[in-house]
């Protein structure tokens, strides 16, 4: 699933409009604000039927199985069409429909793509990323088997405190 042959470095957040876990606004949000640990990035438009069948439905699984694991979470809404429908507004009716206490940005595009689009040469959404504690990239891709990468960290943390 994850070939850490492949890692490249993670371009910083340029998304400069952001709601906190309660839905507050906030501050444009780092990378070093998730964390640590891993860090999960899911891409989605509110519009997109995909995001909400598959996308939100594996970001809460993971979300509730790996909080508090050495992940961090966050989602952003990679507006590249459909401005007027995928709104700031709409970030937090998602985070409330989906139970996800997680901080929520909005990254309309600019010029051609929104910027974690263009920096991190996502495809469309849903879109997951997955990134390592050196802040590098293991994942950027449509799918992303949430139960593999349950299965996956935890063996791996097996074997750590084994050690």
């Amino acid at each position: 699933m994850f070939d850490s042959s492949r890692t490249v470095p993670a371009p910083p957040l340029r998304v400069s409009r952001w709601i906190d876990a309660e839905g507050h606004p906030s501050a444009p949000l780092k990378l070093t604000d998730l964390g640590e640990g891993f860090k999960v990035i899911y891409c989605f438009q509110h519009w997109c039927p995909g995001c909400h069948s598959h996308g939100f439905p594996t970001l809460k699984t993971l979300v509730n199985k790996l909080s508090g694991h050495g992940f961090g979470f966050a989602a952003v809404q990679t507006v590249f069409e459909g401005a007027q429908t995928n709104t700031f507004e709409r970030l937090r009716e998602n985070q409330e429909r989906y139970g996800l206490a997680i901080p929520f940005g909005h990254d309309a595009a600019e010029g051609r793509y929104p910027t974690v689009m263009a920096d991190y040469r996502t495809r469309g959404t849903p879109w997951f990323i997955v990134l390592d504690p050196m802040g590098e990239v293991l994942h950027s891709d449509f799918r992303l088997d949430a139960d593999a990468l349950v299965r996956a960290f935890g063996r791996d943390h097996a074997v750590a405190r084994a050690a």
